[in-house]
């Protein structure tokens, strides 16, 4: 693992002026891109019930995935380390927000992933790694509130 500080950088764009710029609530889109350096622009927006739209990507959305997938890449890693053989992962990740007024916050997010082993007299050991994976998580580690994962059986 390389040890030491990581740093990251993202440019985030609006691109919902619609003329007026932001004269009111209702005047302007939520549309922005999220650009990163070699990736193809990803196409963000508010969550519906804050007057974004469905066909573009939400931050709720995007805070939610970045926990699926780290805790999947540690899930990934632990398991190597420790000699199990994953041969299948999915994920059904879900979360809860609360909003209160303007403001709001996560209060929980579960994740339930789905492991196939090539030995299934692994599976206990696969279950425990869970943990391991969840505590080496770096998105995790770096949230306020209860990251939890219900490993399913395929």
């Amino acid at each position: 693992m390389a040890i030491g500080e990581h740093h990251y950088s993202v440019n985030v764009t609006w691109t919902g002026n619609r003329g007026t710029g932001t004269s009111g609530v209702r005047d302007f889109s939520r549309d922005h891109d999220v650009a990163l350096p070699y990736l193809p622009v990803l196409p963000g927006t508010a969550d519906p019930a804050f007057r974004g739209t469905r066909d573009r990507y939400n931050p709720e959305q995007l805070l939610l995935t970045a926990l699926a997938q780290c805790h999947m890449l540690s899930y990934l890693f632990e398991a190597a380390r420790a000699g199990v053989v994953v041969t299948g992962y999915a994920d059904e990740a879900s979360g809860t927000l609360h909003v209160h007024g303007h403001a709001g916050e996560f209060s929980e997010v579960t994740l339930r992933p789905r492991v196939e082993l090539a030995d299934e007299s692994q599976r206990d050991l696969a279950d425990r790694l869970h943990d391991d994976a969840h505590a080496t998580c770096f998105i995790a580690r770096s949230v306020n509130f209860p990251v939890r994962h219900e490993p399913r059986v395929p």
